[in-house]
């Protein structure tokens, strides 16, 4: 009986023991656990989501033109442009296909009435082309339409023209420049005087225009040329046309007239780096 008693005892003891023992290995790997799971490995620092949400993707300002374009001098069709016009020259500037982002400015160039017709290699020889070509470094786009036959240039043929080059290349719609010579020169008077807003700056040589309708013209930046023995379009026409600008109040117009020279007075105008770089210098 003592002995029972006494194992019982015993093993109470023990088993008070071994719980106990029990109780404290618990809470250890608790604790243990706990301050692991705090560790910070330093050496491999947690990774950071470094995508950029562009809302919607892509660039907000994608251009227009990401066509890899033949360079320099080409031929154009005009899409849907009436009975006036059917074709154009287009100059594209050598790094056209490698700055795709940039807007490029665009000299449009109305020739004379000696190169109407459906020949369009008559249109790459004249001066604004031939200049653009000649020179590596020209930074202008260039489109140089051509009247057919016994037509005239026509302003709703132009704007389908205009519209055309605005929606299919990299232009800066801030810095389009109308020029043009004889036939080309009244064309940049008409044209201008009813579309002013279009052109940053305008460059008529040997033409004429509406004196009674300059003032939409009143504010722009304005280049004429003409020669005083000109025996073709009388010199009075341009300076008729000056008269009438200055009139309206515009008095950043410049005009140039030489002694002699006859018609021709676009070509120590158009090779000229003086002309191209004021033309760079004018922005609606």
């Amino acid at each position: 009986m003592f002995l029972a008693t006494s194992q019982m005892r015993r093993y109470a003891r023990f088993t008070s023991f071994i719980m106990a023992c029990a109780a404290a290995f618990t809470l250890l790997v608790s604790c243990g656990k706990s301050e692991t799971s705090t560790i910070i490995d330093e050496g491999n620092p947690p990774k950071t989501d470094t995508t950029v949400n562009n809302g919607g993707g892509g660039n907000s300002n994608p251009p227009k033109d990401t066509t890899v374009r033949t360079l320099g001098i080409t031929t154009q069709q005009v899409v849907n442009a009436g009975s006036g016009l059917n074709q154009f020259v287009l100059f594209l500037p050598k790094n056209y296909n490698t700055q795709k982002t940039k807007r490029w400015p665009v000299i449009i160039a109305l020739h004379g009435i000696g190169e109407r017709g459906s020949n369009i290699n008559i249109i790459k020889n004249t001066p604004v082309p031939q200049y653009a070509a000649k020179n590596a470094d020209f930074g202008y786009i260039v489109v140089a339409p051509q009247c057919k036959d016994n037509t005239w240039w026509d302003v709703p043929s132009l704007r389908v023209l205009y519209d055309q080059i605005m929606s299919q290349y990299n232009v800066d719609s801030s810095r389009v420049y109308l020029t043009g010579l004889s036939m080309g020169g009244y064309g940049v008077w008409d044209w201008a005087q009813k579309d002013p807003g279009k052109f940053a700056a305008i460059v008529p040589i040997c033409g004429g225009g509406t004196p009674n309708k300059a003032c939409p013209l009143k504010s722009k930046p304005i280049w004429v040329f003409h020669n005083a023995d000109d025996p073709t379009v009388n010199v009075n026409e341009s300076r008729t046309m000056v008269k009438a600008v200055k009139d309206c109040g515009n008095t950043i117009i410049k005009y140039t007239e030489n002694t002699t020279g006859g018609h021709d007075a676009w070509t120590k105008a158009y090779n000229s780096a003086a002309l191209y770089e004021w033309l760079n210098q004018q922005h609606l």
